[in-house]
């Protein structure tokens, strides 16, 4: 039997997909990339009042990647901006190039520059133009991207040359979506990312209090942690305010393969699992948006028993019951 077509997780999504548009590069100032920001921004190609999500990559991917994410929210109803970072490969960063320690600080940057061009990114898209709703904002993040995100929800980052942690947050951002992202640090790290990843060594989730989905592989065994899979849950465990975990049975870092079609990255290639982020991150940000719709609802009854055979959904209130 074919599980996906058995489970019917379509129907979470709300919404019957339309056809999109996507249009790159689109190239933004930014005083830290030469040439500009480069970004891509895929949308439907109906529909009016849609809302945006910033869509930030792990290390070393671009605006090419995340296509099973990317495609899919465009097609139910969400305007996807996607920057390329500076650690990305397609820009060829050397390792010893001034930018690299505040690469970090930097994909902030890019996701603020994003948000402040909004009005130029529309009207590079053919026929977008007056159909945004710049109320409805969220961002999403996997990996490195995840942190991103989390800074513009108010994740607290020690800098590694002030110690100073600074709030990045924006309030135009109202929820986000971090798939497969960074824990604490402190003892939570390796030897290795203690050295050379200083951006994990002092984060603090708990003044992160914008409402976030938390999607996690069970078998996400990071070089970065000597505590295993549990550590990317953090952001949920540690964070205040309505809180969401999606925790995927079996799957590893890149979540069945939501980086990108037919990625050579993807060791759990499974699409069942990628079909479940889909349509589960849909519902949710539809729901976090207030666009209403039954769909998240649908999720939390299904997911939230623990007898789905992928995976399971639980969640918290601002109180930090759960709910």
């Amino acid at each position: 039997m074919d599980t996906l077509n058995a489970l019917d997780t379509s129907r979470f999504s709300g919404t019957a997909p339309c056809r999109i548009v996507s249009v790159k590069p689109i190239v933004l100032p930014a005083p830290h990339h030469d040439g500009g920001l480069r970004v891509r921004v895929t949308a439907p190609v109906s529909g009016r009042d849609l809302p945006v999500v910033l869509l930030s990559h792990g290390f070393g991917s671009s605006l090419e990647g995340y296509g099973p994410l990317a495609d899919h929210w465009a097609a139910h109803g969400f305007v996807i901006v996607q920057p390329t970072h500076l650690d990305s490969r397609t820009l060829g960063l050397a390792a010893d190039d001034r930018r690299g320690p505040r690469i970090w600080r930097h994909r902030v940057e890019d996701m603020r520059i994003a948000l402040d061009h909004l009005e130029v990114l529309e009207a590079a898209v053919p026929g977008l133009r007056g159909r945004v709703d710049r109320e409805r904002i969220a961002v999403a993040g996997h990996s490195f991207g995840g942190q991103t995100a989390g800074m513009l929800l108010g994740l607290r980052v020690g800098d590694p040359d002030t110690g100073v942690a600074e709030d990045l947050s924006d309030p135009r951002v109202r929820a986000g979506v971090l798939l497969a992202t960074a824990g604490s640090g402190g003892d939570s790290l390796t030897p290795y990312a203690a050295e050379n990843l200083p951006w994990l060594r002092h984060p603090d989730f708990t003044l992160m209090s914008a409402p976030a989905l938390v999607v996690a592989g069970d078998k996400d065994e990071l070089p970065m942690t000597v505590r295993g899979a549990e550590w990317t849950t953090d952001p949920y465990r540690l964070g205040p305010g309505d809180k969401s975990l999606l925790t995927l049975f079996g799957a590893e870092h890149f979540l069945g393969g939501i980086s990108g079609y037919g990625a050579a990255e993807t060791t759990d290639e499974n699409p069942p699992h990628v079909a479940l982020v889909q349509d589960v991150t849909t519902a949710y940000l539809r729901d976090a948006l207030g666009l209403g719709g039954s769909g998240w609802t649908a999720v939390r009854s299904e997911l939230a028993e623990g007898t789905h055979p992928l995976g399971r959904l639980e969640s918290k209130g601002a109180s930090g019951v759960p709910s």
